[in-house]
């Protein structure tokens, strides 16, 4: 694998802990190996692997953007990764608020609602 495959998979462990990359590695077919690999190098081992912006921005940012655009699938598991980059739940919520000012409420209130939820389950963990 190239260099930027491996910095995306150490960024990728970093962000969203061992356990869960270990699964989805683990769940990754042949099918899907091209994909996965575009998203180890680019997401990970371009955007969230550069030194422009702190893991606790680009949290807040990545889920900012998932609300905006409405891509709810993935806010669970980047509420998970607050856990690691240190975005505060207050990080959360003033991004959150962001999110109903510029792209709408109801898209703001369902985000807030899986995060309210998937704080939850973590506490309870």
């Amino acid at each position: 694998m190239s260099d930027r495959y491996s910095v995306g998979m150490k960024t990728r462990r970093k962000v969203l802990g061992d356990d869960y990359v270990d699964k989805a590695e683990a769940a990754k077919t042949e099918f899907d190996v091209p994909f996965q690999t575009l998203i180890a190098e680019s997401a990970w081992g371009n955007v969230w692997a550069s030194d422009g912006i702190s893991l606790r921005e680009r949290s807040m940012l990545t889920l900012a953007l998932l609300a905006a655009t409405g891509n709810f699938e993935e806010i669970p598991m980047h509420i998970r990764a607050t856990a690691n980059t240190g975005a505060s739940k207050q990080d959360v919520l003033e991004a959150f608020q962001h999110v109903a000012i510029y792209a709408g409420v109801p898209r703001a209130n369902h985000a807030l609602k899986l995060a309210r939820q998937t704080y939850a389950q973590m506490e309870e963990e």
